[in-house]
């Protein structure tokens, strides 16, 4: 239980009506989820509107609610407390209800538009391995040391973030690496945490569905590193022209990396292949579990996270030749028949024409490369023929499937990524809406030496199709399509 005056004291109220004298025993954002002594807090969300769920909520028993506009009829048992923004009220007060974890643990936040689930779970490993009891919050899997939770979002929302990080401050975790997508920054879904490290990628087209404008969707990222007192650093990518844009109004202490650039961290790909490359970090050479640019940029972020955690560079680079790769960030698989297949989470265009150069580096150029792709339902769609674009230019073949539709007709998003073809490329393409007969066919078409990459799903275990989730799990099907080779 937390005294009401106390919860209040966090936040900038416009009018409190009713009684403050309360003792809180929850705060929710979900009218179902109020009991007695609970704090709801109305949030205009995107489909919903808290504020049409008060009096759902009070008669659950909340006794408190935190709202942007007052209700025409208030009930005098209930205590009301207007403020000009809901949703960052919610984070500062799930901040103070729990306890304010994130001022007692190390918290590093990563976010652009590639490699933040790669960089922090990278960072989990890394300093799992030398031996510090870490947390892990992303869009893959959150885990408190050993344990691992389920994920449903990249960045949950504040109440639920905020228990979590109470979680791992109980168990003893000293640091805790978090994806920061632009959605919860923009949300206030991270608003009152306290950032020892804030970290970028890169930035490229996403996401434009809900920001609008590639500005705004800039804008959100920049948001974050301005929130950043003087006692955090901010590392940014400096061969990423949106990385110094990130820096311009911080308070943080700042660095940069790069492969192209003077930076304060550099890294070089010496050599590469499909089961790893070697590796130059600060000058220092190391053999690397991981393959291709975006992952050599991506172990030199985690590099310089490290170093200014206070790591030495002796305990860091055999630690970091230990890392393994991300599930479904360039998971590699051959069948016996010596066939190549690729799931990677690639689902922007930048990503995709990352992890298809990547590969291009690498073959020889006497085998076909194979690309399936497909782009989500009720999503970015100004990016689908974008997408198809980069598959057709880099690859001998394509085969445009299902991602996840959704509600929407695959058939019309297909149509949507066809219409950036260019007539030339259009003999390369196979339509296969099918997404498991789409891998499939890519399988059992190929000849030795062959490379098929699946993209876009990557670690998804589902297909979600007009509101249902239907197991599906691309490498499941690789694996049993090159069982099928085998018999």
């Amino acid at each position: 239980m937390q005294p009401l005056d106390i919860l209040l004291h966090s936040i900038d109220t416009i009018q409190i009506i009713g009684e403050t004298n309360r003792a809180i025993a929850s705060v929710c954002i979900d009218s179902r989820k109020a009991e007695n002594h609970t704090l709801f807090i109305a949030i205009k969300g995107t489909t919903t509107d808290g504020h049409n769920f008060i009096d759902d909520a009070t008669r659950h028993g909340a006794t408190v609610i935190v709202c942007e506009n007052l209700p025409a009829v208030m009930e005098p048992t209930i205590t009301y407390v207007k403020v000009e923004n809901a949703s960052l009220s919610l984070g500062l007060l799930a901040t103070t209800f729990y306890g304010n974890p994130s001022s007692q643990i190390k918290l590093v936040g990563v976010t652009g538009t590639n490699g933040k689930t790669t960089v922090a779970t990278l960072l989990y490993q890394l300093f799992s391995l030398m031996g510090y009891s870490s947390g892990l919050i992303s869009t893959v899997e959150n885990k408190i040391i050993d344990q691992v939770l389920p994920a449903t979002h990249t960045t949950p929302d504040a109440i639920a973030l905020n228990e979590m990080l109470s979680k791992m401050v109980t168990a003893g975790c000293e640091y805790v690496f978090m994806e920061c997508s632009s959605h919860a920054i923009h949300q206030n879904r991270i608003a009152g945490l306290h950032f020892t490290g804030a970290l970028f990628t890169n930035l490229s087209h996403d996401h434009l569905d809900y920001h609008k404008t590639f500005a705004a969707y800039r804008d959100a990222k920049k948001k974050f590193f301005d929130s950043l007192d003087e006692s955090a650093f901010a590392i940014v990518n400096k061969d990423d022209k949106n990385g110094s844009f990130m820096l311009q109004n911080t308070k943080a202490s700042c660095y940069s990396f790069s492969m192209n650039n003077m930076a304060d961290f550099r890294v070089k790909i010496i050599e590469q292949d499909f089961n790893g490359m070697l590796l130059s970090v600060d000058g220092k050479e190391l053999w690397l579990q991981l393959t291709g640019e975006f992952n050599a940029y991506n172990v030199g972020l985690v590099y310089a996270t490290a170093f200014l955690l206070g790591k030495e560079k002796t305990i860091l680079l055999p630690a970091l030749s230990a890392l393994k790769s991300v599930s479904g960030r360039f998971e590699y698989f051959q069948s016996a028949t010596k066939i190549i297949a690729i799931v990677d989470y690639a689902h922007t265009p930048d990503a995709l024409k990352n992890v298809l150069s990547t590969i291009n580096k690498i073959r020889t150029r006497n085998e076909n490369l194979v690309t399936v792709i497909g782009c989500g339902g009720e999503r970015d769609k100004t990016k689908r023929p974008i997408m198809a674009q980069v598959a057709c230019e880099l690859s001998d073949h394509i085969i445009f499937t299902s991602d996840n539709p959704r509600t929407e007709n695959p058939e019309t998003i297909l149509d949507e990524m066809e219409a950036g073809v260019p007539g030339e490329y259009f003999k390369k393409i196979l339509r296969i809406t099918d997404r498991k007969a789409a891998i499939k066919s890519a399988v059992m078409s190929a000849k030795k030496g062959d490379i098929i990459l699946i993209a876009g799903k990557g670690h998804e275990s589902y297909q979600d199709v007009n509101g249902t989730k239907f197991h599906f799990d691309d490498k499941e099907e690789v694996i049993k399509c090159f069982e099928l080779l085998e018999k």
